[in-house]
């Protein structure tokens, strides 16, 4: 089943009155209470949750977890109203919250983790934790039968340009918002005519990838994810974005600064797991759930046990 990708990178961050209503809801979180553990509704942020919690428990906290709680305004409520404590979220998304989309920091993996580290922290209370060396970002992902040497964007544009055959599977959203595909093809000097475009219904890229693994309609390229789990699964190869096309979303633990001043072990149990989350390890661990339909808590506790990362 495909995962939700509620972080994406047209997400419109907004506040609503439901869901402020619905995080009141939750009640009040109190000093003595376990660390609240949450997620969003969607594959990688129940994958990420669980590891979280495993993590956790392991070093003696008691956990309470409320997992596929929400969207992101939902997630992002809760933890400024102190009704949930630790989640995983994208540094991406700091564009957003602090409403610096246009700003160029977001698109450098460091930079951007800096910024929404500096601002949460001083606006907040929050501490945003190590990120994992992962972008769930937007991109452009090939059959791997496809002859364009490294398999990166600006290998992608030249064969585009020398007249190879490219037909790409994505949804009416990524073809025309202004930060996705047209910012590929202005950052790496391509066009896709209206012949090289199958243009899908819905943003779910799940039907994307196999429309290009499956050469529906000549389709061999597609909108996906960075660490969707389908890719290895359907046999596709993420370009990668040497000129920082896109906004970088690394995911990372947020975690509430008066809980994590009492429990510094939090940051000892969770920066050593997240430096481990490859863009590949994300992708291998987001297949066993979203293709193969293991349970998430149960792939996540495997990961930290076959790893190692349990003390």
């Amino acid at each position: 089943m495909h995962r939700l990708s509620v972080s994406l990178p047209a997400f419109s961050f907004k506040l609503t009155l439901a869901a402020i209503a619905f995080v009141l809801a939750l009640g009040p979180a109190r000093a003595a209470d376990p660390v609240v553990v949450a997620s969003k509704i969607d594959t990688e942020g129940a994958l990420l949750s669980n590891i979280i919690a495993h993590a956790l428990q392991a070093r003696g906290l008691s956990i309470e977890r409320r997992l596929q709680l929400g969207p992101t305004n939902i997630l992002r409520s809760a933890i400024l109203a102190g009704q949930i404590d630790i989640y995983p979220e994208y540094t991406g998304n700091g564009a957003l919250f602090f409403h610096q989309e246009s700003d160029p920091v977001w698109k450098n993996a460091a930079r951007g983790y800096d910024r929404v580290k500096a601002l949460d922290g001083a606006r907040n209370g929050l501490v945003w934790l190590q990120p994992a060396p992962a972008n769930n970002t937007w991109v452009i992902a090939v059959r791997r039968d496809i002859a364009i040497g490294r398999h990166c964007l600006d290998d992608f544009a030249r064969y585009v340009n020398d007249g190879g055959r490219i037909r790409l599977a994505a949804s009416a959203e990524f073809v025309e918002t202004p930060s996705a595909l047209p910012a590929f093809e202005q950052t790496y000097g391509f066009h896709l005519g209206g012949g090289q475009l199958l243009t899908l219904s819905g943003g779910n890229t799940a039907a994307t990838m196999r429309a290009a693994a499956e050469g529906v309609s000549g389709v061999n390229a597609a909108m996906a994810y960075g660490t969707d789990g389908e890719l290895a699964a359907f046999g596709l190869d993420a370009l990668c974005d040497d000129r920082g096309a896109q906004i970088v979303y690394a995911p990372a633990p947020v975690v509430r600064a008066a809980v994590l001043q009492p429990h510094p072990e939090i940051q000892a149990a969770l920066d050593p797991v997240f430096a481990s989350l490859t863009l590949e390890t994300l992708q291998r661990l987001n297949a066993e759930i979203a293709v193969t339909g293991e349970d998430a808590g149960s792939v996540a506790a495997e990961y930290l046990k076959s790893a190692k990362l349990l003390p």
